[in-house]
């Protein structure tokens, strides 16, 4: 029994270390704002095509970050809540 825990253990900290090095990028503003988060829900990086965006027009920019983050952030949970499923059935035994 000890020696299934520590397996199961092992196989939720590989799943977290996968996590880390996934990347989702989503867009917004066809390609005028373009966001990579990881699968741990952290921002790597955020892209601004600046012959995109228009100065008269903060708005229409700051919408579509919202829209980038948004759908990016869902997407990451996603990816994240398939990868840890099949692990987490197990933890009842853990005392988790």
């Amino acid at each position: 029994m000890a020696f299934d825990q520590m397996k199961m253990i092992n196989n939720l900290r590989k799943a977290q270390n996968e996590l880390k090095k996934e990347i989702i990028e989503v867009e917004a503003g066809e390609g005028a704002v373009v966001i990579q988060i990881t699968g741990e829900l952290k921002v790597k990086k955020i892209n601004i095509d600046t012959s995109m965006v228009d100065l008269e027009d903060i708005e229409e920019l700051e919408h579509w970050i919202e829209i980038a983050m948004r759908d990016g952030m869902a997407k990451a949970q996603e990816v994240a809540a398939a990868k840890m499923k099949p692990l987490m059935g197990g933890l009842g035994s853990l005392g988790l």
